[in-house]
């Protein structure tokens, strides 16, 4: 079933094409991932689709009776609402029928038809598990308290609150600009395993390389004004891409040869040029606009000398930092070495931030000390872009640093050549820093960031705001960066590439100190997962035979078994009263007490088949 479609659609920005003439279609269970360089007009396109800004050719339809929810960047709500109110707003539908229904419940005049009503919508908005999803989705995502005023919460958690906003409306086509942006890992992962869910119809845009693998079933690629689709993995798109790029190539380069020879018909001969067959004048332009096609594509420089690194680089000797009741650092110590390549990870609010400010001596510890080495120079980019002064131009904001730059081979360039490389041309240096788009910002910061040459660099989410190729560019710079590197991201695929060690902060200022990149401690804590959950084995005498021992491991009792065949009889009885009782919904009986009686009998029901079920899939893993 096709839920939207978007037919020859066209958009201009500052008099330039965006995109012209692209169509494209979303179906049922389709899962869409665009991606493109910064500036092509991936979010304006999500906005075209979700009607918030119309084309300037083309139109967009969605099948009738298919609602759709759209998460954007940069949401605006009144700061007077309660986290409460914005989660639970009256676009929400089962929120709306949910509490209808309570309030029936509670009003004993109540009339039979509005009961039955209200059940029958409960039952086709399958509303019956509302709450227990509502505490699923607020606790994976870090909601903070639901009486909160909104205006009191940071960027981070206001965007938290839209996305659970989002998926608690449970719209037919979910379309997400950047969802993972302000995520902590874990919340990232819990998102990634429920957007992936069969009943899930998604177009997204992001940059987070392991999200498009484990989500998309289809990425579509804007690149000069065009739509490009490639249904398979990241990996697919990348091959697939750099063979399309290939094949442009050689016909852009075919097409310039034959320009010549054809360029010199057409000139021949113009007072006959009415004789000419008008075929071959159509095919000319045609043609001409292909030999034209400027193939260059913009691409970010990173180049800098960096500060010579002494043999003491950094010492942290036993700090604790803490905020009231709340432990951020407790007894932390680290020895830094050359090379030191290590990830910080963390839920969200337990300190990261704070941690990297007292690496930086932006803080001080409340107790314990923080050597720097004599030679040590910190490059410290962080999420918000304060270093930035809005009302200096571009040109102006480097130069306060330096006239010129020293790059890695010893030479030097112009302030206004550095910003070149970095995808800021001449006629965009005198533009001033207000008047710049968030990734643009977020480029000149990291500018400012090496034009300073330091030999420790301190990342906090630098993948924000950054596109793909952006991203490929800086991993690679940073791969070969000799100095040290303290990195915090959400973006497993950059941290799995870049870190050997992690610093994992587990909370109550515990930083646990782990070898390795983030997947491989993600595969070690799913290890002791398993060792916790398993039953502990009875240790066996010394000298009892191997086969002895395989005996003496943990087994299914007589009772266990008992009570384990009864339980699969019990879930089945219980499922087939709730049939019923539904049923019984159905029938038009108008008897407002029976009513209420039967949805609180179904109520109970769902909770006994929820509790047995658990205790079922515990015998089960016993007994197998």
């Amino acid at each position: 079933m096709n839920y939207l479609s978007a037919e020859s659609v066209s958009k201009t920005f500052n008099d330039r094409w965006l995109f012209k003439d692209i169509t494209l279609g979303i179906s049922q269970g389709e899962k869409l991932a665009l991606v493109g360089n910064n500036g092509v007009g991936k979010s304006t396109l999500l906005k075209i689709l979700t009607g918030e800004i119309q084309p300037d050719q083309g139109k967009v339809s969605v099948r009738e009776g298919i609602r759709t929810g759209f998460l954007i960047q940069q949401p605006t709500v009144d700061n007077n609402l309660t986290v409460k109110d914005v989660l639970f707003n009256d676009d929400n539908e089962i929120a709306k029928v949910v509490k209808e229904y309570e309030a029936c419940l509670h009003d004993a005049d109540t009339p039979a038809e509005k009961m039955q009503a209200v059940l029958e919508r409960m039952e086709d908005l399958k509303a019956w598990d509302y709450e227990s999803k509502v505490q699923e989705v607020i606790g994976k995502l870090g909601v903070p308290d639901m009486d909160k005023k909104f205006g009191e919460l940071s960027g981070g958690q206001k965007k938290r609150i839209f996305l659970a906003q989002l998926l608690l409306q449970e719209p037919d086509l979910i379309i997400m600009d950047e969802p993972t942006n302000h995520l902590d890992l874990t919340a990232i992962e819990w998102l990634e395993t429920y957007l992936s869910g069969q009943n899930i119809t998604l177009i997204m845009v992001t940059h987070d390389r392991y999200f498009l693998d484990n989500v998309a079933s289809e990425i579509i690629e804007i690149d000069r004004g065009q739509l490009f689709r490639y249904k398979g993995n990241y990996a697919y798109f990348l091959e697939k891409k750099a063979e399309r790029e290939e094949i442009l190539k050689a016909e852009v380069s075919k097409a310039r040869n034959l320009l010549k020879k054809e360029l010199d018909w057409m000139r021949r001969q113009p007072k006959a040029r009415g004789t000419k067959a008008k075929y071959r004048i159509d095919a000319f332009y045609e043609l001409q606009e292909k030999a034209n096609q400027d193939l260059r594509k913009e691409r970010l420089e990173l180049d800098i000398k960096e500060a010579r690194q002494g043999g003491k680089i950094l010492e942290v000797d036993k700090i604790f930092k803490s905020y009231g009741n709340q432990k951020i650092v407790s007894n932390f110590s680290y020895i830094f070495k050359k090379h030191d390549r290590i990830g910080v990870v963390g839920k969200n609010g337990v300190g990261k931030s704070t941690f990297l400010d007292m690496l930086t001596g932006k803080l001080k510890p409340d107790s314990g000390e923080i050597i720097p080495g004599v030679t040590t120079k910190f490059g410290y980019f962080t999420q918000e872009a304060i270093s930035l002064n809005p009302d200096n131009r571009l040109i102006e904001e480097v130069k306060s640093i330096a006239e010129f730059i020293t790059l890695s081979d010893g030479t030097q360039v112009s302030a206004s050549k550095f910003l070149d490389s970095f995808l800021f041309p001449p006629e965009k240096q005198y533009n001033y820093i207000n008047k710049l788009s968030g990734g643009e910002k977020k480029r000149l910061q990291l500018l400012k960031l090496l034009v300073t040459n330091p030999n420790f660099l301190i990342l906090d989410e630098p993948t924000n705001d950054f596109d793909i190729d952006t991203l490929n560019v800086l991993e690679d710079f940073l791969e070969k960066f000799t100095g040290c590197l303290i990195l915090v991201s959400h973006d497993r695929y950059f941290m799995d590439h870049l870190v050997d060690q992690l610093f994992v902060f587990e909370g109550d200022g515990m930083i646990r100190q782990f070898n390795g990149n983030y997947t491989d401690y993600r595969d070690w804590v799913e290890e002791e997962e398993e060792k916790a959950a398993s039953k502990s084995k009875p240790l066996s005498p010394v000298n009892t035979a191997p086969q002895a021992q395989k005996s003496n491991e943990k087994k299914a009792s007589y009772k266990e078994k008992q009570e384990y065949e009864k339980l699969q009889s019990e879930i089945t009885d219980l499922e087939k009263r709730k049939e019923e009782i539904t049923e019984m919904f159905n029938s038009g009986n108008n008897d407002h007490q029976q009513l209420t009686k039967w949805s609180e009998e179904i109520k109970r029901i769902t909770e006994e088949i929820d509790t047995k079920t658990l205790r079922w899939l515990e015998l089960a893993e016993i007994i197998d």
